[in-house]
């Protein structure tokens, strides 16, 4: 198994099971501020059009994992190819919006985020919520894997 997905489960199972690290306090805060401050960047990103700039958040690998409505995407080039066809200009890409509900830390080299997401368009107002476990690497704090999902119209009666 890829050390990658290695730490996808382990960080999957502290979830289901509520464990994380004890640490000195004031470590959290730091690594938590960086990640919010990465998560910022990346809304200001996609609200500049800058799909490349917004995926500088992602790690930088095959090994990226990606799991949406269509299913697991495998690798950071197959990612932004989907986002790129996906949104393919400013109008479909909207104003997005990120609220961050809890960031867990589950090593010293491993956070899980959970968050909600909104798309503003001309037409309609998508969002959802999704999961992403990043992960430290050479100094940096990168996604590995990202599950987003988006929530169903609500039907007027």
């Amino acid at each position: 198994m890829k050390r990658a997905q290695q730490i996808a489960i382990l960080a999957i199972v502290g979830l289901i099971c509520g464990f994380t690290i004890p640490l000195k306090a004031g470590d959290n805060s730091r690594d938590f501020e960086e990640i919010r401050k990465i998560l910022a960047q990346q809304e200001h990103n996609w609200n500049a059009g800058n799909i490349d700039a917004f995926m500088d958040a992602y790690w930088l690998s095959e090994d990226l994992q990606f799991g949406g409505a269509n299913g697991i995407t495998k690798g950071w080039q197959k990612t932004v190819e989907n986002y790129k066809k996906g949104y393919p200009d400013q109008a479909s890409m909207g104003t997005l919006t990120f609220s961050v509900k809890d960031i867990t830390r589950h090593s010293r080299k491993v956070v899980s985020l959970t968050g909600s997401w909104e798309l503003e368009r001309a037409k309609d107002r998508p969002g959802g919520y999704f999961l992403l476990i990043w992960r430290k690497i050479k100094g940096e704090w990168k996604i590995v894997v990202d599950h987003t999902s988006q929530k169903l119209p609500v039907d007027p009666l």
